[in-house]
C-alpha cells in the first residue's frame, strides 16, 4: 500500500472516529424538537400601536413639564395615535419663542405645525418604523429573558420575518400553555405613583371635592377591596398622578418574599438614579399615600412612615407560584406594548414519541431498500456505495451532535431525504465506470475516468441542492431550518463519502494487483 492510499485511509478513520465521539451519547448530544418531544407552538403579535400611544403621550408630558417648569401654561391637548401626532392648544399671550426653545431642545424628532392657537406635533414615517422596529425587538429580547428564566431547554425564540410584528415562540418539553401564556403575555409595568385621593368605592366620591373632574395631570385607577382574610369583594378607586415617581425600567432586581402577615409577595429594588429620587420623594412626602401600580392596576397604597431608599415590596392575593413569576417578569423587564396570540398549538409527548418512532422505521425502511437495490444492481460495487451510505449517515449523525442541533420531524425527513441523495453521486459514478468498460477500457482506467467525469455533474447537483438548502435556512422557521441542516449536513457528507470514501474503498481492493480483468458492477 503506497503512503498516499494510507494517508486518505488515515483520513477516513479520523473522520469517523471524530463522528462517533461527536454524536456519542445520542440522546445528549441530539436534541428532540417540539413535534417529536412535545411542547408549545406559539405564534404572537406585538402590538406596536401601544408604544407608539406611549411615545406620543411621554412626548406630551415632556412638553407641558418642561413649559411648566419654564412659566408658560398650555392649554387642552389630545393625543391622536392612529395619526402618530398630538395636538395642543396654545395662548395667544405664550410666549412663542420660550416655547419654540424648548420643543427644539426635548422634542427635535417630531414635525411642528404652528397653527393659530392649535400646535400639531407629528412623527415622521420614518420615526413611526423605527419605534415599532424597536418595539418588536424589545418585546422578542424580554421574551426570551422570560423564557430562559422559566427554565426550558432549547426553546426556538424569533422573528417572523425582517420587519414582521410577529414572533414565534416553541418550547419543547413544557406541557403548562396556560402558565407560559401568562408569563409570557404579562406586560409587568411597575409604576409608583403618588395617590392625590382614595381609596373610594365610586368614582363620584373620589372626585367629589374637585367638582366632579379629575384635575390636570391626574388620572383614575382601580384595584382590590380585600376583606379581612384579604379576599377580594369589590373595586376601590384612587386618583393618583400621571407622572410616575419611579417605573419598572429602573429595576435593579426583584424576588419573591413574604409579607408581615406570611403571605405571597414581591420585593423590588431600585437603580441607584432611581433610589436617590425615590428617597427623596419619600423623605418629603411622609404621611402620604403612594400607590403601587402594577399594568394599570393598583396592587396597593401603603402610607409612607418614613424615607426609603433603593427597595419595596408588591403585596396582593399571590399564590407562591403567582409572586414567583411575578418576580420573574419584572427581572426580565416589561414588555413595551401588549401580546396579541395568533396562533397556539399543544404537541403531546405521546404524539411526539409517535412521531420519532415512525420516522425511525421511515428512515430504516429507505435504508434497507436503497442498500438492497445497489447490492442487487451494482453487484459488489453496490456493497462500496452501501458502505459509503453507513459512513454518510454516522457524519450526519456526529455533525448535529457537535453543534448540539435540534431534530425535528421535517429533519428527519431531511434524514430520509439524504438517504436517496447519497447514493445519487454513486450511481452517477457507477454509469460512467460501465460505459468506459463497455468501450473497452481497463478497470483502473475506467475507474479513474469514471471518478473523473462525473465529478463535475456530481458538484453542480449538490450545488444547486445546498444554495436552494442555505436559502430555507436564511428565510424558514424552526421546521423548516430544521429540514435545511439536516439536508446541508447530509449533502456535504455525501459529497465526502460518495467521491473520497468509494475511490479510497476501490483503491484498496486493486491495491497490489497489476492487472484486473473484471469489475463486479
Amino acid at each position: 500500500m503506497d503512503k498516499r492510499l494510507m494517508w486518505r485511509v488515515g483520513l477516513i478513520l479520523v473522520v469517523v472516529g471524530l463522528a462517533v465521539w461527536a454524536m456519542y451519547p445520542p440522546q445528549e448530544k441530539i436534541h428532540l424538537g417540539l413535534d417529536l418531544r412535545g411542547g408549545i407552538h406559539l405564534v404572537l403579535r406585538v402590538n406596536t400601536d401601544d408604544t407608539l400611544k406611549a411615545e406620543l403621550d411621554d412626548a406630551l408630558q415632556r412638553l407641558v413639564s418642561q413649559a411648566k417648569d419654564e412659566g408658560i401654561t398650555l392649554g387642552r391637548a389630545e393625543v391622536k395615535p392612529d395619526e402618530h401626532l398630538f395636538t395642543i392648544e396654545v395662548p395667544p399671550e405664550t410666549d412663542t419663542a420660550k416655547l419654540n426653545e424648548i420643543v427644539g431642545r426635548y422634542l427635535p424628532e417630531f414635525k411642528v405645525e404652528r397653527g393659530a392657537g392649535v400646535w400639531t406635533f407629528r412623527l415622521p414615517d420614518n420615526v413611526v418604523r423605527d419605534i415599532r422596529d424597536k418595539a418588536v425587538r424589545q418585546a422578542l429580547e424580554t421574551i426570551r429573558n422570560r423564557i430562559d428564566q422559566f427554565g426550558v431547554s432549547e426553546p426556538v425564540i424569533q422573528r417572523q420575518g425582517l420587519e414582521s410584528d410577529r414572533i414565534l415562540v416553541q418550547l419543547p418539553g413544557v406541557d403548562d400553555p396556560g402558565r407560559v401564556k401568562e408569563l409570557i403575555s404579562n406586560t409587568a409595568f411597575l409604576e409608583l405613583k403618588e395617590v392625590v385621593a382614595g381609596p373610594a368605592s365610586d368614582k363620584q366620591s373620589l372626585l367629589a371635592k374637585f367638582g366632579g373632574t379629575p384635575p390636570p395631570g391626574t388620572e383614575i385607577l382601580t384595584g382590590d377591596r380585600k376583606g379581612l382574610e384579604g379576599q377580594v369583594i369589590g373595586k376601590e378607586y384612587y386618583l393618583v398622578k400621571k407622572a410616575a415617581i419611579v417605573s419598572g425600567r429602573e429595576l435593579r432586581n426583584a424576588r419573591r418574599s413574604q409579607d408581615r402577615y406570611g403571605q405571597p409577595a414581591v420585593d423590588f429594588f431600585l437603580i441607584p438614579q432611581a433610589a436617590k429620587k425615590f428617597s427623596n420623594f419619600t423623605g418629603s412626602h411622609i404621611g402620604t399615600s403612594m400607590a403601587i401600580v402594577l399594568d394599570g392596576k393598583v396592587m396597593s397604597a401603603p402610607v409612607i412612615r418614613g424615607q426609603i431608599s433603593d427597595e419595596g415590596i408588591i403585596q396582593g392575593s399571590f399564590t407562591i407560584q403567582e409572586a414567583e413569576d411575578l418576580a420573574l417578569v419584572l427581572r426580565a423587564g416589561a414588555l413595551p406594548a401588549s401580546i396579541t396570540y395568533l396562533e397556539e398549538r399543544t404537541v403531546g409527548p405521546s404524539l411526539g414519541h409517535d412521531s420519532v418512532v415512525r420516522g425511525i422505521r421511515a428512515a430504516v425502511a429507505g435504508l434497507i431498500a436503497v442498500m438492497l437495490f445497489m447490492l442487487v444492481y451494482y453487484k459488489l460495487s453496490g456493497l462500496n456505495a452501501d458502505v459509503a451510505l453507513l459512513l454518510n449517515l454516522l457524519l450526519l449523525m456526529g455533525a448535529m451532535g457537535y453543534f448540539g442541533a435540534t431534530l425535528t420531524l421535517p429533519g428527519v425527513a431531511g434524514v430520509i431525504l439524504t438517504i436517496g441523495m447519497a447514493v445519487d453521486a454513486n450511481v452517477l459514478i457507477f454509469e460512467r465506470i460501465r460505459e468506459e468498460l463497455e468501450v473497452g477500457k481497463t478497470v483502473k482506467s475506467a475507474i479513474d475516468v469514471g471518478f473523473s467525469r462525473a465529478f463535475g455533474t456530481i458538484l453542480d447537483a449538490n450545488l444547486t441542492t445546498l444554495i436552494a438548502a442555505l436559502f430555507l435556512f436564511q428565510f424558514g422557521t424552526g421546521p423548516v431550518k430544521g429540514f435545511a441542516v439536516t439536508l446541508t449536513i447530509g449533502i456535504l457528507a455525501s459529497m465526502f463519502t460518495a467521491v473520497f470514501v468509494s475511490r479510497t474503498i476501490y483503491d484498496l481492493v486493486l491495491a497490489g494487483k497489476d492487472r484486473v480483468e473484471s469489475l463486479s458492477i
